[in-house]
């Protein structure tokens, strides 16, 4: 049965990430008058926020707001494009900026379990499997790897709203701000829509990982 759920879940997550490439390519056709560079700093400076930095960064996909160096961070088509996708993305970046700065209660949250998540993605397999092999000896190590693994799959979940909420920021103030009207605003949202069905798909991932492996350690 957790077969079957993985694979299920695995041809979801290729049907949407599919689906998702092909948005953002229809989407990178329809021109607005705004490059993402502009709408990130227009968004900024609307929001009172004059201390992030706009910044362009190499890749695609690759565009992520870092609290840290309080800079928004845009892969070069993001950057440099006057396209909806662009657009989308830019604002839902700096949606989090502006998380950010109002103390948005769930990326606080996430914030603070970030050096724990760190510290759990760099051991938890090798807990998991080495746990498994010496199960007989040291039963408690695969528990332990468990209990590591429930972090990270709550990371997971705790992403969920974050990320939603971030795209409800983004598509409401290109709308407010005329950056988007209309039908570029509905471009706008369904591009974002399917962006957060990546996270909700490994987030569903992540729980069936950790209830096969929490299934073996109880059974054993």
């Amino acid at each position: 049965m957790i077969y079957l759920i993985f694979f299920v879940i695995s041809l979801v997550s290729w049907l949407i990430q599919n689906s998702l490439k092909k948005k953002f390519e229809k989407y990178s056709r329809v021109p607005i008058s705004y490059s993402g560079a502009q709408v990130a700093q227009m968004m900024l400076m609307q929001n009172g926020i004059n201390d992030v930095a706009v910044r362009p960064t190499r890749g695609e996909l690759t565009d992520f707001f870092d609290p840290t160096s309080r800079s928004v961070n845009l892969s070069e088509p993001v950057y440099g494009q006057n396209t909806v996708a662009a657009a989308a993305v830019a604002a839902h970046e700096c949606g989090h900026a502006v998380q950010h700065r109002v103390g948005y209660s769930m990326l606080v949250l996430r914030t603070k379990l970030v050096p724990a998540v760190s510290f759990a993605s760099k051991w938890m397999m090798w807990l998991l499997l080495g746990g498994i092999l010496v199960f007989e000896f040291f039963p408690y190590l695969l528990g332990v790897g468990v209990a590591l693994f429930a972090l990270t799959t709550l990371f997971s979940l705790i992403t969920l709203p974050v990320e939603i909420d971030a795209s409800r920021r983004a598509v409401r103030w290109l709308e407010t701000a005329g950056i988007t009207q209309g039908q570029t605003t509905d471009y706008a949202r369904d591009a974002l829509k399917a962006a957060a069905y990546t996270y909700v798909v490994a987030a569903l991932g992540s729980l069936a990982t950790l209830f096969y492996y929490a299934r073996v350690f109880l059974r054993r």
